[in-house]
């Protein structure tokens, strides 16, 4: 899945950053770079408000950066980058919980994400697998407990 993310609207809904950090941007960033590495996810991130002789774009993989100047916003940036996709932009999902970018979102045919269901999908894939077993017995049975059974159905018998 291809994702265009509202940048300082995906922030504050994630535990541990907040917007005024002085490296949340960077810090975002990181975790959209992992979050691509775990499957192939493609993002495009847009922060608005970056300070003279800052703005541009940045790649790091699949995780393209974009520092929208102070003179615009992130979610006109968003809007005319949903534009210039035409039809393409079907494939792709925009993450923001701003009512205005979701309805350009629609418009575009684009899929919406709320910023905390994709915050939800973002921290649940990096989650390491849990793997212990889900309830008592599904725990592996021990070499002498395999060599029981193993005995067992030599010998035809029923277990004790």
């Amino acid at each position: 899945m291809n994702y265009i993310v509202d940048g300082h609207n995906l922030v504050s809904h994630i535990p541990g950053l907040n917007l005024s950090m002085l490296d949340d941007e960077q810090r975002l960033v990181e975790l959209l770079i992992l979050f691509c590495q775990k499957s192939a996810h493609k993002v495009e991130v847009y922060f608005d408000r970056a300070p003279v002789g800052m703005s541009g774009m940045t790649n790091h993989g699949r995780v393209r950066a974009h520092f929208v100047p102070e003179r615009s916003s992130a979610d006109d940036a968003i809007r005319k980058r949903l534009r210039s996709m035409g039809k393409s932009a079907s494939t792709w999902a925009v993450v923001s919980s701003d009512r205005s970018v979701q309805a350009a979102t629609q418009e575009a045919r684009a899929q919406v994400l709320s910023a905390d269901e994709f915050t939800s999908l973002m921290l649940s894939s990096l989650q390491p697998k849990d793997t212990t077993p889900a309830s008592p017995g599904d725990e592996p049975l021990s070499e002498a407990e395999v060599r029981e059974w193993l005995a067992i159905f030599k010998q035809g018998r029923k277990p004790k």
